[in-house]
């Protein structure tokens, strides 16, 4: 069985810019920050956890408590809740469905690995219809640095499902796309236009626009080499 990792925003939810928002939100509200940089690949590790410390550390002069971490987190987490009770967070078209039919399959297995903390990509994928504790996952509460987040997915994949095979990794950042280079696992990527270029540029296999031709994911799932 070959394992599927899957990012969260913006690979399997469309909260891109929500989660922007929300986080922005937060940092004015917590810790009174103001004009913080939204463009994540300008961070050294582009994680909730990795975002967070490092505005915080710049700002403060020091690492943040446990304490004021959970306090940012919680905030923010009640932020995405209240934003998927005014309007519900859709999926990335074709995403439910997909991950149904890969959970299905005799032949693959899938896991998440996000940038998001955990309970923030629980709220998001509920709110879009999916369940993030249907799969193992790695989460910014387990490390802030997305190639560790990676590799404890497929350690946590390996204890649910036995054995598995060689990992590949779906998703929407060019900081995906690095680690998965760091990690030499393939990556494919999930983007349009300008995006998908620069995830080709990243190394990525291929990129779709989404899962709407699940068919054509498949294909290319079958045709990377072990």
């Amino acid at each position: 069985m070959r394992l599927v990792i899957f990012d969260v925003d913006g690979t399997l939810t469309d909260t891109v810019t929500i989660d922007a928002h929300c986080f922005l939100r937060a940092f004015a509200h917590v810790c009174g920050f103001a004009a913080v940089d939204p463009n994540w690949s300008h961070y050294h590790n582009a994680t909730d956890a990795g975002i967070f410390y490092e505005v915080f550390a710049s700002r403060m002069g020091h690492a943040p408590s446990l304490s004021e971490t959970s306090k940012f987190r919680d905030y923010l987490v009640e932020l995405f809740r209240a934003a998927a009770r005014e309007a519900p967070f859709t999926a990335v078209a074709g995403a439910p469905q997909l991950l149904d039919r890969l959970h299905a399959s005799e032949a693959y297995r899938v896991a998440l690995a996000t940038g998001c903390w955990r309970e923030s990509a629980r709220v998001k994928m509920a709110s879009a219809g999916m369940e993030y504790d249907a799969y193992p996952s790695a989460s910014a509460d387990d490390a802030p640095e997305r190639e560790a987040i990676m590799q404890l997915a497929v350690e946590r994949a390996a204890e649910r499902y036995g054995c598995v095979a060689d990992a590949i990794y779906v998703g929407d950042g060019i900081w995906d796309a690095r680690a998965c280079r760091v990690l030499g696992i393939p990556f494919i990527g999930i983007g349009k236009a300008a995006s998908a270029a620069k995830l080709r540029a990243e190394g990525a296999v291929e990129v779709l626009p989404d899962f709407s031709d699940s068919d054509w994911l498949l294909q290319i799932l079958q045709s990377i080499k072990s």
